[in-house]
C-alpha cells in the first residue's frame, strides 16, 4: 500500500469508531461502505483490522470490539476512542496549518466542516493560532481529488489528461463523472468517457491535469456503475487470452494480477502456468520483458513473436556494447 493509501485508510479507521458509536443499533455493511465511499469488501478489511487495535496490553478488554448481526455491524467496546482529544501546542499549530492549507484546495466539498474545525482548534489553541504563514505544496493527487469532487457536486463534465499504463501513453479526453471510489489504497473516478464511448475508471494518481467544464455532466442511459466487489480490473470476456509459463522467481505475477487459471508445471522447475486476459497485448509484452527471461509466452503466437524480436534486439545491443568495450 502506498503512503497516500495508508493515510487514507488510517483516516477512515479513526472515523469508523465514532461513526459506529453514533449508531448503537448497528448499521448495514452496505450502507456504511456507501457512507465511506469504499466497496463493501474494503470496509470488511478495515473492520478486520480495527478488531486488532486498542489499548496497550492488547488482550481481552483492551481491544476494540465489534458485533456482527446478519449484515449489520455495531461497536461494543471503543477502547477509549470516545475520550476528548487533548492536543499539545505543537500538535495544535500543525493541525491549524494543515486545516488552512486544506481550505485553499480548489473545489473542497467539506469546506464548511473544515472551517468549523479550524475555528474550534484555533480557539482552543489561543495564541498558538497566530502562526507565521508558510509555503506548502499540495500533492497532485489531492488536487485532482478536490477538482473531481467539485465536478460531482456541481454535476459538471471534466477535461483531463490521463496516463494509460497499458499503452504507455498520455491521453486527453472529456468525461462525464459518475462517482468516486476508493479501492485498495487508490482513488478512482468512474465516468463516461466520450472518447471511448464507454464507462471507464480513472486512477487519480495517473491524472496529470483536470479541469471542471461549464457544460453539465450527461452520462447516457447505458452508463451503469461497475460492480467492483471482485476487483477494479475486470477484462471483457472477449479480451485476448494470454498464456504464460513463469519461472519460480516470477510466480508473484499470479498473486499481483487477476489470472483465470494458475497451474504448477515442471518446465521450468517450480514454475507456474497462468492464463490471463488483457485488452492490450502491448501491456503483456512489457510485462514479459520486465521479467527478464523468467516468463515464456505460449499464447498468442503474435505476442510470442514480438517478445522474441525484443529479446533479439536486446541481445544485439548488448553484443554491440561488449564489442565497443573490447576496443
Amino acid at each position: 500500500m502506498t503512503a497516500s493509501g495508508t493515510a487514507d485508510r488510517m483516516t477512515r479507521l479513526l472515523a469508523l469508531v465514532p461513526y459506529l458509536t453514533a449508531r448503537p443499533q448497528g448499521v448495514p455493511l452496505a450502507e456504511a461502505a456507501r457512507d465511506f465511499g469504499v466497496p463493501e469488501r474494503q470496509l470488511r478489511r478495515d473492520l478486520d483490522l480495527l478488531w486488532m487495535c486498542g489499548l496497550p496490553g492488547y488482550g481481552p478488554g483492551d481491544l476494540i470490539d465489534l458485533a456482527f448481526e446478519g449484515d449489520r455491524v455495531r461497536v461494543t467496546f471503543t477502547a477509549g476512542m470516545v475520550r476528548p482529544l487533548r492536543l499539545t501546542t505543537d500538535e495544535a499549530v500543525a493541525l491549524i496549518v494543515a486545516l488552512r492549507t486544506l481550505l485553499e484546495l480548489p473545489g473542497l466539498a467539506e469546506g464548511e466542516a473544515v472551517s468549523r474545525a479550524l475555528a474550534k482548534v484555533s480557539a482552543a489553541a489561543g495564541h498558538a493560532a497566530e502562526v507565521t504563514p508558510v509555503a506548502l505544496s499540495v500533492d497532485a493527487r489531492e488536487q485532482a481529488l478536490a477538482v473531481v469532487r467539485e465536478a460531482l457536486e456541481r454535476r459538471r463534465a471534466l477535461h483531463l489528461h490521463y496516463y494509460v499504463p497499458t499503452r504507455d501513453e498520455r491521453t486527453e479526453r472529456t468525461v462525464d463523472p459518475m462517482r468516486l471510489l476508493f479501492v485498495d489504497g487508490h482513488w478512482y473516478l468512474e465516468a463516461w468517457c466520450r472518447r471511448a464511448e464507454g464507462v471507464r475508471l480513472f486512477r487519480l494518481d495517473r491524472v496529470d491535469d483536470v479541469v471542471v467544464l461549464d457544460e453539465p455532466a450527461a452520462p447516457p442511459p447505458q452508463a451503469t456503475e461497475r460492480d467492483i466487489d471482485n476487483g477494479v480490473y475486470q477484462p471483457e470476456p472477449d479480451a485476448p487470452v494470454v498464456r504464460l509459463r513463469l519461472a519460480r522467481p516470477a510466480r508473484w505475477v499470479a498473486d499481483y494480477y487477476p489470472v483465470e487459471q494458475a497451474t504448477p508445471v515442471e518446465d521450468p522447475p517450480g514454475g507456474l502456468a497462468v492464463v490471463l486476459r488483457t485488452a492490450e497485448l502491448a501491456w503483456a509484452r512489457r510485462l514479459v520483458a520486465s521479467l527478464g527471461g523468467a516468463a515464456v509466452v505460449d499464447e498468442p503466437p503474435e505476442l510470442a513473436a514480438q517478445v522474441a524480436v525484443d529479446a533479439r534486439a536486446a541481445l544485439a545491443r548488448y553484443g554491440g556494447d561488449e564489442q565497443h568495450r573490447g576496443r
